[in-house]
C-alpha cells in the first residue's frame, strides 16, 4: 500500500529508492512534519508516483520538497542458514564481522536493520561466499 511523504525535489523520481532513517530534530516544529515522519524508521522505500505539490523546506537549503507516493520494499541482507526460510518471521541477529573491505560487508550490515528486531524473510536468494567461512544466505527482509 502506498503512503504519501515529502522528499527533496531532486530525489523525486519514480523508481528511486531511499532509507528512512527517522525524524530530524530540526523538523519538530515544521507544519509538514506529520507527512515527513509517517514512515517506518530504518525501512527502505521506493517512489511509485510523484504528486504536483511542492513546499519550501529550510532543511534543503531553500530548495523545495515534493509530495510522493512510496511503497516499503525489501532490504537485501545476510542471515544464517537456519533463519533462511521464505515466509518465516525471524529475529535478526546481525553480524559481528568487522572486515570493512569484504565485498559482502554492506549485506552483512544492512542499513536500517536492527539486531534483535523481527523481520519476515520475503525471499531466499541463495548461499553467500563468506571469507571467514560463515554459512550465510542472502535474503530479502521485509
Amino acid at each position: 500500500m502506498a503512503q504519501i511523504t515529502l522528499i527533496g525535489k531532486d530525489h523525486a523520481t519514480v523508481d528511486s529508492e531511499f532509507y528512512y532513517l527517522g525524524p530530524m530534530e530540526e523538523c519538530a516544529e515544521c507544519k509538514f512534519n506529520k507527512v515527513c515522519f509517517n514512515l517506518e524508521e530504518g525501512a527502505r522505500y521506493k517512489v511509485v508516483s510523484i504528486r504536483l505539490q511542492e513546499h519550501e523546506c529550510h532543511e534543503f537549503d531553500g530548495d523545495s520538497v515534493t509530495a510522493v507516493e512510496v511503497e516499503k520494499v525489501c532490504t537485501p541482507a545476510t542471515v544464517g542458514k537456519r533463519q533462511a526460510m521464505e515466509g518465516s518471521k525471524i529475529t535478526y541477529k546481525g553480524s559481528e564481522c568487522k572486515n570493512l573491505s569484504c565485498e559482502n560487508y554492506a549485506l552483512c550490515h544492512p542499513i536500517g536493520k536492527v539486531p534483535g528486531t523481527k523481520y519476515v524473510v520475503q525471499k531466499v536468494n541463495g548461499d553467500l561466499d563468506c571469507p571467514l567461512g560463515e554459512k550465510l544466505v542472502l535474503v530479502d527482509l521485509f
